[in-house]
C-alpha cells in the first residue's frame, strides 16, 4: 500500500475503534438502573463524605493505572524502551479498545501499537506474562478466601472444611508454581507443530527471571490494593455495618469468580453486580446498595479511563512507529 492508501486506512479504523466504544459506553450509560441507584443512595448521604469518598476513588483510579503503566513498561524493557508518559497512554488506549472486545482482548491491541512494528508481538507476550501475574494473585486470594466462606456460611462438616482448604492451598501453590516456571511456556509451545515458526516470539518468556516477576508480582500486589481500597470507601460509606474483614474477604471472592468468567466489559456489569450481591448477601441485606457500588467502580475504574484514552486512539500509527 502506498502511503496515502495507509493513511487514508489508518483513519479508518480509528474512526471505527472510536465508534465503537463511544457506542457501547453511550448505550450502556443510558440503561443503567445500578448507575441510577447509585445517584439515589449518595442523595441520601452526608454531602461531605461523599464529596470525600468520590474524590478518594477517582484519584485512586489514576493511580491504580499509573502503576499498571509503570508495569507495561516494567514488562517491555527489554523488547523496547519506552517512556513513562508513552506507557501511560498505550494503557488508556487499551482501555477504550476493551471495553467493546470479549474479555478485554482490544486492550492488547491498544497498548502494543504504541511499540514499533517489528516489537509488537514480543510486546503481546511480554504483556501476557503481566496479566497472569495479576491473575495468579486473584486466584490465590480468591480461593482462600472461598475456602473461609465455605467454612463460615456454609453447613459443611470438619472433614469437608479441612479438605477445601487444603485443595486451595494446593490450587494456590501450583499457580504460583507456575507462574515463577513461567519459562515452561516456552518450552510447551515450542513443542506444537503449527507454532514452531513462531518459536523465536515465545522466548520472551524465558527471559523473566524470578526478580523480574517478584517486580511483576509487587506491581499487582499493589493494584489489587488499590481498586480493593475503592471498593471498601464505596461499600463502607452505603454500608458502614459490614465488618471489614468479611467485606474484604468476599471482595477476594468476588474478584476469584469475576476473572473465571468470560466477559464483555460493558455488557456484564449485570452479571459482575449479581455476583457480588449473591455473597454479600450473607452479611447484609442491602442487595441495590452492593449492586450500586460496583457499578460505580465499574464507571469510576473502566468506562472514564476509557473515554480519557479515546485521546490516545488518535495518535496511533498502524503502519508505522507510533508519534511520540
Amino acid at each position: 500500500m502506498n502511503s496515502s492508501t495507509k493513511k487514508i486506512l489508518s483513519i479508518c479504523i480509528k474512526v471505527t475503534i472510536l465508534g465503537l466504544a463511544f457506542w457501547y459506553i453511550y448505550n450502556r450509560l443510558s440503561n443503567n438502573s445500578g448507575i441510577s441507584n447509585f445517584r439515589m443512595l449518595l442523595n441520601e448521604l452526608d454531602p461531605e463524605s461523599v464529596w470525600i469518598v468520590m474524590s478518594s476513588l477517582f484519584l485512586l483510579m489514576f493511580l491504580n493505572w499509573f502503576l499498571e503503566a509503570l508495569k507495561w513498561k516494567y514488562l517491555v524493557q527489554k523488547i523496547e524502551v519506552i517512556s513513562t508518559w508513552k506507557a501511560v497512554e498505550s494503557v488508556f488506549c487499551g482501555l477504550t479498545w476493551a471495553v467493546f472486545t470479549p474479555n478485554r482482548i482490544g486492550e492488547y491491541g491498544g497498548r502494543v501499537f504504541f511499540l514499533s512494528p517489528n516489537k509488537r508481538i514480543k510486546g503481546a507476550v511480554a504483556m501476557t506474562v503481566g496479566s497472569f501475574g495479576q491473575l495468579v494473585l486473584v486466584n490465590v486470594f480468591g480461593s482462600l478466601a472461598l475456602s473461609w466462606f465455605l467454612f463460615r456460611f456454609m453447613d459443611l462438616n470438619l472433614l469437608m472444611n479441612f479438605s477445601i482448604f487444603i485443595l486451595a492451598l494446593a490450587f494456590s501453590g501450583f499457580f504460583l508454581l507456575f507462574f515463577f516456571n513461567i519459562h515452561w511456556i516456552n518450552g510447551l509451545l515450542s513443542k506444537i507443530k503449527f507454532l514452531k515458526p513462531y518459536k523465536r516470539f515465545f522466548i520472551i518468556f524465558s527471559k523473566f527471571k524470578v526478580s523480574a516477576l517478584l517486580h511483576i508480582l509487587m506491581y499487582s500486589l499493589s493494584r489489587i490494593l488499590i481498586f480493593s481500597t475503592q471498593y471498601f470507601l464505596i461499600i463502607h460509606l452505603l454500608i458502614p455495618e459490614i465488618a471489614p474483614l468479611d467485606m474484604v474477604l468476599i471482595l477476594f471472592i468476588f474478584y476469584f469468580i469475576q476473572s473465571s468468567m468470560p466477559s464483555l466489559d460493558l455488557l456484564d456489569i449485570g452479571l459482575r453486580a449479581t455476583t457480588a450481591a449473591y455473597f454479600f448477601s450473607f452479611v447484609t441485606d442491602q442487595e441495590i446498595a452492593v449492586m450500586a457500588a460496583v457499578a460505580s467502580i465499574w464507571l469510576i475504574n473502566l468506562i472514564i479511563p476509557a473515554i480519557l484514552g479515546s485521546v490516545f486512539v488518535l495518535k496511533l500509527n498502524f503502519f508505522g512507529s507510533p508519534r511520540n
